[in-house]
């Protein structure tokens, strides 16, 4: 197994690893809200947001590559079926198509929010079975994300 290459056990791999794969399935379903809000962003914040949206569903792409091939790293195969991502995500799509330009962004924290609670979880259960490369791999996007949403919030006038 190849967890044992990297010094982790059947049973510190297995609790990780489902996490991850809920991980990355919220993270596919984040990703898609992202391009659709790239793609159908409207009005006076077209420019910014276009942009902004952009980059954050490249850095997510870069993100779900990253979770798959840590799931790899211990052992076992990621998700890679829509169905299974759709099944298990806690974030819902939604129809980004005549949106509000300040309802997409809601609605991107509204994601970021559950990711970064999914994160600190899995900080949890890697720092309890100590899983140090994949709390190292977390820690990273989490900390991004906190910094999307401090100027998201800003952005949009919240506190």
């Amino acid at each position: 197994m190849a967890a044992n290459a990297i010094k982790l056990s059947e049973n510190q791999v297995k609790p990780v690893v489902d996490m991850l794969n809920d991980y990355l399935a919220n993270y596919h379903i984040h990703y898609q809200k992202l391009r659709g809000c790239h793609w159908n962003i409207k009005g006076q914040n077209f420019f910014t947001l276009h942009i902004k949206f952009e980059e954050l569903y490249t850095n997510a792409q870069l993100t779900i590559d990253e979770i798959a091939e840590r799931v790899l790293t211990l052992g076992k195969p990621p998700h890679s079926r829509f169905a299974d991502y759709i099944k298990e995500s806690t974030i819902k799509e939604i129809d980004t198509i005549g949106m509000k330009d300040l309802d997409m962004v809601n609605a991107i924290l509204d994601d970021m929010s559950e990711l970064i609670k999914l994160e600190r979880d899995l900080l949890d259960e890697t720092d309890k079975v100590g899983d140090d490369g994949t709390n190292d791999m977390v820690n990273k996007f989490m900390q991004f994300k906190e910094k999307n949403t401090w100027m998201l919030r800003s952005f949009a006038g919240k506190k």
